[in-house]
């Protein structure tokens, strides 16, 4: 049976991923970024990326309730808090690099243990040993806002590495594919949007409306399961023509 780890899956995209792949009776191991509230709810591994040491620390434990045998991992943690220009030097240094850690270098410690942990693992039937997604954003080739000269960055880091590691690991069975959303209604979008602009974000949107986490679980399903090994290295778009490329 497949095991994925996917980060990030308390709520929005990757709860929606989660919530897919476990009703494809795929084993699932979940993340968040702190330990719930209820004592009862231990579900998801808690990591707060922030730390330097959390991202071995849910490898490792990912490992130990998946017996050893995770298939896939995707990358869906992300932090998007604003960093104005014009914040004190330290404030807007210290944004930036958290946001880097949380978004980009949590993402390459995961993928770094993960492709150690498949080049020790017998190649499947398939000729797979595992996959990745990295789930990253229009920003990476658009650009985002000016507060978010961080994030943008971040997740142009993201797709840069994603390309590498298809590059060099697809001769040994280790595929990699990325997404890069758009906006997406996470359950906040109302107040989001009339943050960005409203209707006129909308308009710079031909498909009309932001993209539902759904859609974007749909798509990394596929990759985590699906994908034929001739994807690996592909970057899949889904903002509905928002930007086109």
């Amino acid at each position: 049976m497949s095991t994925i780890l996917i980060t990030g899956s308390s709520r929005g995209i990757g709860a929606a991923a989660l919530d897919m792949l476990a009703q494809r009776g795929v084993n699932v191991i979940g993340h968040r970024s702190r330990q719930s509230s209820d004592p009862s709810d231990r579900t998801l591994i808690a990591a707060d990326f922030s730390d330097p040491l959390a991202a071995q620390n849910l490898w490792e434990e990912a490992l130990d309730r998946s017996s050893g045998e995770i298939t896939a991992v995707v990358n869906n943690a992300g932090l998007f808090d604003p960093n104005p220009i014009d914040s004190s030097d330290i404030e807007w240094l210290d944004g930036w690099e958290e946001t880097l850690r949380i978004n980009l270098t949590a993402s390459a410690e995961l993928s770094r243990f993960a492709v150690r942990h498949w080049q020790k693992n017998e190649v499947g039937g398939d000729g797979v040993r595992g996959r990745l997604v990295h789930v990253a954003s229009r920003a990476a080739y658009r650009g985002d806002s000016p507060a978010h000269w961080h994030y943008a960055a971040a997740k142009g880091g993201m797709v840069a590495m994603h390309k590498t590691i298809a590059r060099a690991y697809a001769s040994e069975g280790i595929l990699s594919f990325a997404i890069t959303p758009g906006f997406t209604d996470t359950g906040m979008a109302g107040d989001y949007l009339e943050s960005r602009g409203g209707a006129g974000l909308l308009a710079d949107i031909p498909l009309g409306r932001v993209a539902t986490p759904e859609e974007i679980a749909r798509i990394i399903a596929f990759c985590a399961v699906d994908a034929p090994a001739s994807m690996t290295g592909a970057v899949i778009d889904a903002n509905g023509a928002s930007y086109v490329r």
